[in-house]
């Protein structure tokens, strides 16, 4: 699924952004099965922190489309900005439960 989830992520950066990083961990509670996701974007130039900054805005509210997977919270935990050269750093935690 990472890869997916991924794929989506730099759709809504925009294509401006890269993923440094990923972790994964499973996540269950009574009626629901899935994973918990932490993922680190970087935007590098001025661009790209502009697209980070739109990526940031749209995250929380943003309809992904990921097949047998519902994203049931998507939040941004943490950003670092850079002023020269222009860069942002995204963290964000998303978690995704499986669809029957």
């Amino acid at each position: 699924m990472r890869g997916k989830l991924a794929d989506a992520l730099l759709e809504l950066a925009g294509g401006h952004g890269h993923i440094a990083s990923h972790t994964e961990k499973a996540w269950a509670s009574i009626t629901f099965a899935g994973a918990r996701h932490r993922v680190e974007l970087v935007f590098a130039g001025e661009k790209a922190v502009e697209a980070g900054e739109c990526f940031i805005a749209f995250l929380p509210e943003y309809e992904f489309a990921i097949p047998k997977q519902l994203v049931a919270d998507a939040a941004v935990v943490g950003v670092d900005h850079i002023a020269q050269p222009p860069g942002l750093t995204v963290r964000c935690e998303l978690l995704l439960l499986e669809e029957g």
